[in-house]
C-alpha cells in the first residue's frame, strides 16, 4: 500500500513538471511540456527542446515522461509517453518515508498574514520590560534516559535558562538551554537603575544558583561552579577577583547620580558532557559593572558552549563563514619526511651540549668577588673534529659528540692548611664524521659530557736558612809577611 501511494504521488509530478515553461500564462516555443501551448502552437515547433522529464534522480526506478511532436496528423499534435526508468546505481532509494528529506526545506518569513500561525508553534516569549517573570511556560518534559540534542537542560525546579531575545532586542528570560547548542547572544534590558537590587536578571545568583540534572529525571544534581568573576569598571577598565564569591548589585547615590554596582553584564556558561549524553560538570564566568542612568537601558552578553569529556576541543572562527571578530584560523605544514638538515642538527646538538647560559669564567677560589674580574679564570674553547674512517668527506656530517671540560687545580698557601684555588679551565667540543642519512631513515646519535678535575700542584720544598757568611773589610796585607 505504501509503495502504490508513492509511485501515483511521484508519477503525478513528474507529469506537472516543465522545466522549459520560462514565460507564465503564454506558450513557449519547442516547449512540448508547456501547458498553455495549443495545438495551432505546434504546428510552428520544430522539435521538443526537452524530450525527456524524469523525476528524482536518486531512486531506484524512476517514472519518466518523454515528449515528441507527430507532424503527419493535421494539425500537428504533441505526443506523450509515460516510462519507467531503472538507475544502475547501487547506492539508490527503493522507497522513501519523508519526501521533504530530499530537498532544503524553504524558511518560513513571518509577514502579517502567518504570524498568528506562528505565534501558535513557538515556545512562547514575554514582552515585559523588566522580564523577571517566574518561569510559567512549562515544556514537555523528555523521558529519555540521556540528554539529547536540543532537548532542554533541566534544573531541580524547571530548566536551565538562557536568556534571549525574540521579537525585539529586549532580553527575555523564558528560553530554555538547549542540549549541545552553542550559542551566544546579546539582548536589552530596560531597566529602572532605583531597582536594581530588586531585578533577579541582574545579579549572580539568578544564574549561579539553579542546579542541572545530570540526565533527564534524573536525582544526581550537577552544581554550577563559579570560575571566574572579572570587574569592568565605568572607564571600561578590568579587574580578576581572587575569589568567587556571589555579589549581590548594590545602589549607590552620588549626588545627582545613581550608580548600581556588581551589575552582571556578560555570563560564560561551559558545559562538559559525555557521549552517553550526561552533564557532568559546570562551569560559569562572569564580567560585572557598574552602571550609571547614563548607560541604561542595559546590554547583555550570554554565551554557552559544550564540551566532550577528555577531548581538547578546537576553536572555530565560524560555522562555516568567518564571523567578525574572532580570530583567523592558520596552521602550518610538517617536513614531509622528518629529516632535519645536518646544521640544524648540529646547532641542536650544540645548544644541549652547553645548556642556558655556558659561562666565560671561573671563580679561582669559592669566596671570589664578582668585582674582582681580574683574578677570575677564563675559560679556554677548543673545538676538535674526528673523522671515522672509510667516511667521505663531502657526504658526511660534522655533529658534536661529546663535551670534555678540564678543570685544573692547586693548592695554595701553608702546608699545614693549603687552599683548592683553580688555575685553568679548557672546554673541548669534539665533533663526528657522521654519513649523511638517506630520506626516511632514522639515526641514533650518542652524546656524552664529563669533567675531570687535574691536581697540578707542585710538591713542597723545605725551606733552610742560609749559612753565616763574613762580610769583613781586612786591608790587603794583614795576613804579611805569613801570607
Amino acid at each position: 500500500m505504501i509503495t502504490a501511494h508513492c509511485s501515483l504521488d511521484l508519477l503525478g509530478s513528474v507529469a506537472a513538471l516543465c522545466v522549459c515553461d520560462l514565460s507564465p500564462a503564454q506558450c513557449d516555443v519547442n516547449c512540448c511540456c508547456d501547458p498553455d501551448c495549443s495545438s495551432m502552437d505546434f504546428s510552428v515547433f520544430s522539435a521538443c527542446s526537452v524530450p525527456v522529464v524524469t523525476g528524482d534522480s536518486q531512486f531506484c526506478s524512476q517514472k519518466a515522461v518523454i515528449y515528441s511532436l507527430n507532424f503527419t496528423a493535421n494539425p500537428p499534435q504533441r505526443v506523450f509517453k509515460l516510462v519507467d526508468q531503472i538507475n544502475p546505481s547501487v547506492f539508490c532509494i527503493h522507497i522513501t518515508n519523508y519526501k521533504p528529506a530530499l530537498s532544503f526545506i524553504n524558511p518560513e518569513v513571518p509577514d502579517e498574514n502567518n504570524f498568528d500561525t506562528l505565534m501558535k508553534t513557538s515556545d512562547g516569549f514575554t514582552l515585559n520590560a523588566e522580564s523577571y517573570i517566574s518561569f510559567t511556560t512549562k515544556l514537555d518534559i523528555p523521558t529519555a534516559a540521556k540528554y539529547e540534542y536540543g532537548v532542554p537542560l533541566q534544573t531541580s525546579d524547571s530548566f536551565l535558562r538562557f536568556p534571549l531575545s525574540l521579537t525585539s532586542s529586549l532580553c527575555t528570560d523564558d528560553n530554555p538551554a538547549a542540549f549541545l547548542v552553542n550559542q551566544a547572544v546579546k539582548c536589552t534590558r530596560k531597566i529602572n537603575l532605583e531597582q536594581c537590587e530588586e531585578i533577579e536578571a541582574l545579579s549572580m545568583a539568578f544564574y549561579s544558583s539553579p542546579e542541572i540534572l545530570r540526565v533527564p529525571d534524573s536525582r544526581t544534581k550537577v552544581p554550577i561552579t563559579v570560575q571566574s568573576i572579572i570587574i569592568q569598571s565605568l572607564n571600561k577598565t578590568l579587574t580578576r577577583r581572587e575569589d568567587t564569591d556571589v555579589l549581590q548589585p548594590t545602589l549607590i547615590n552620588a549626588g545627582h547620580f545613581s550608580l548600581c554596582m556588581n551589575v552582571v553584564l556578560e555570563v560564560k556558561y561551559s558545559l562538559t558532557y559525555t557521549d552517553a549524553g550526561e552533564v557532568t560538570k559546570a562551569d560559569l564566568s562572569f564580567l560585572l559593572g557598574t552602571v550609571s542612568s547614563v548607560v541604561v537601558p542595559l546590554q547583555q552578553k550570554f554565551e554557552i558552549h559544550f564540551l566532550q569529556e577528555n577531548t581538547k576541543p578546537v576553536p572555530l572562527s565560524g560555522n562555516p563563514g568567518y564571523v567578525v571578530g574572532l580570530p583567523l584560523a592558520a596552521g602550518f605544514q610538517p617536513h614531509k619526511t622528518g629529516a632535519l638538515p645536518c646544521q640544524l642538527v648540529a646547532q641542536k646538538v650544540k645548544s644541549l651540549l652547553w645548556g642556558q647560559g655556558f659561562p666565560d669564567y671561573v671563580a679561582p677560589f669559592g669566596n671570589s668577588q664578582a668585582q674582582d674580574m681580574l683574578d677570575w679564570v677564563p675559560i679556554h674553547f677548543i673545538t676538535q673534529s674526528f673523522n671515522r674512517k672509510h667516511f667521505v668527506l663531502q657526504d658526511s656530517c660534522q655533529l658534536p659528540g661529546a663535551l670534555v671540560i678540564e678543570v685544573k687545580w692547586t693548592k695554595y698557601g701553608s702546608l699545614l692548611n693549603p687552599q683548592a684555588k683553580i688555575v685553568n679551565v679548557t672546554a673541548n667540543l669534539i665533533s663526528s664524521s657522521f654519513p649523511e642519512a638517506n630520506s626516511g631513515n632514522e639515526r641514533t646519535i650518542l652524546i656524552s659530557t664529563a669533567v675531570t678535575f687535574v691536581d697540578v700542584s707542585a710538591p713542597a720544598e723545605a725551606g733552610f736558612r742560609a749559612p753565616p757568611a763574613i762580610n769583613a773589610r781586612l786591608p790587603f796585607n794583614f795576613f804579611f809577611p805569613f801570607v
